[in-house]
């Protein structure tokens, strides 16, 4: 099968020389700054890095050039005070290999943004009232969109002339019908609350079917895929010619699959018991579901690699967890596959879909009556390229699908700002979004 050719592929022949083709990705967490810089042209990587536990005396930069050939990686220690200490020490290891952000190469800086509700459904040009938008969104979003804000405003007071562009971890699953969305509760509330299934991960789950569609030779059009994306943090979803119909997180990133230190979907009564017979808070209750619970819950480890080898050495706890964790995602793909009707690929993504063989032979085991089935040869297989472990009879492909959530992030923020695809410009809206939340 010969794939089809990446999104950018045709945009970038049309490019002249001297054409502005290089996207600078951030992903801005509360104490970190990822980042790469991307050459659109041909999706090569010219540099990448890592700021990390920024605000401590013991900051770590870590910056990696890639063009050429790629050259030695550069460490630095040391106290980096805030965030914008941060990207100006990232701007200048970009320009000490002749890629600074004053180059006139540099066509725009694209921004991993986790919440973006209802309004944000495409990649979006930042202005003022986006901003604001996203400030608006933090009650739903805590712990992320206020350090994506950050990244965002200390970028625009470096390239005040540049485009800022958000990509939204949310705005892939906005294509989910309301009967899929909505929670079965009380309307008014669910709408003054902003209360529904947004799902996150969205920008690993549009590059991931995308990618299985092209390992197929087909147009996503043409394709049903059931993306699993199993790292620490878990999710699936359905997808039905290339556009989200479901996905396994909801309001928060907490609902869904077994996960690293979430539970994942539970009886809603579980805090109500806890707050009445153990007296906990309501804080205690979030702490206990989002950290102490999935994997390291059950087994005391989170590890996938360490959870095997205490399989493998009689652990009876190790076991049970990973039973748990391989019955829950069981449940989902049947779910998924009844959700679809027709189902073309399974495809397993992040940390533990890429790496750990185990799980994706247990999760399909047992399914071959919906025509899935693993080739343990071709699963043992170590690769970073995208590729099938499916036998040839298999009615359904099951494919390794490395994610690249940097590469996405470009891709939709140069495709916006070269005017080949549908986004939202600086000022325009999406309609409203559902409901105030309360100060």
């Amino acid at each position: 099968m010969t794939p089809h050719p990446s999104p950018t592929t045709a945009l970038s022949e049309e490019l002249g020389p001297a054409s502005p083709a290089r996207v600078l990705v951030l992903n801005s967490g509360s104490s970190s700054v990822k980042y790469q810089l991307l050459d659109m042209r041909d999706d090569s990587r010219l540099a990448q890095g890592l700021v990390e536990r920024i605000g401590e005396e013991t900051s770590r930069l870590v910056h990696t050039p890639l063009q050429g050939g790629g050259g030695e990686k550069r460490e630095k220690n040391g106290p980096i005070a805030d965030h914008a200490a941060a990207l100006k020490a990232v701007a200048e290891e970009l320009a000490a290999d002749g890629l600074g952000l004053d180059s006139p190469e540099l066509a725009a800086i694209g921004h991993r943004v986790v919440h973006g509700g209802l309004r944000f459904t495409e990649p979006t040009v930042v202005d003022d009232e986006v901003l604001a938008e996203i400030e608006r969104l933090v009650p739903v979003a805590p712990l992320h969109n206020p350090a994506n804000l950050t990244g965002i405003r200390t970028a625009m007071t470096l390239r005040p002339d540049l485009p800022q562009v958000a990509v939204f971890d949310t705005a892939f699953h906005t294509t989910m019908p309301e009967s899929a969305a909505r929670y079965a509760i009380d309307v008014e509330t669910a709408d003054a609350y902003r209360i529904r299934r947004y799902g996150f991960h969205g920008t690993s789950h549009a590059y991931v079917s995308r990618e299985t569609a092209r390992l197929l030779g087909k147009a996503p059009e043409e394709v049903n895929v059931i993306v699993l994306h199993l790292g620490n943090g878990a999710s699936a979803s359905a997808v039905r010619g290339g556009r989200c119909v479901d996905t396994s997180m909801g309001l928060t990133p907490l609902e869904g699959l077994v996960m690293g230190t979430r539970s994942g979907d539970i009886d809603p009564a579980v805090t109500f018991h806890l707050k009445r017979v153990a007296g906990m808070s309501a804080d205690d209750i979030d702490v206990l579901l989002n950290k102490r619970s999935g994997l390291v819950g059950l087994c005391g480890d989170n590890d996938m690699r360490e959870i095997r080898r205490r399989i493998d050495e009689g652990d009876e706890r190790a076991a049970l967890a990973f039973d748990i964790y391989i019955h829950r995602l069981k449940k989902y793909i049947g779910a998924y596959y009844a959700v679809l009707g027709r189902v073309d690929a399974v495809a397993f993504t992040a940390g533990v879909g890429e790496n750990a063989a185990p799980v994706r032979e247990a999760a399909i085991t047992g399914l071959e009556e919906l025509g899935l089935a693993v080739d343990a040869d071709l699963n043992a297989v170590r690769s970073d390229e995208a590729r099938l472990i499916s036998p040839d009879y298999a009615r359904v492909a099951v494919a390794v699908v490395p994610t690249d959530e940097e590469l996405e992030i470009a891709r939709q923020a140069f495709a916006l700002v070269s005017g080949e695809a549908p986004g939202v410009g600086a000022g325009e809206t999406l309609g409203e979004t559902l409901g105030e939340v309360n100060a």
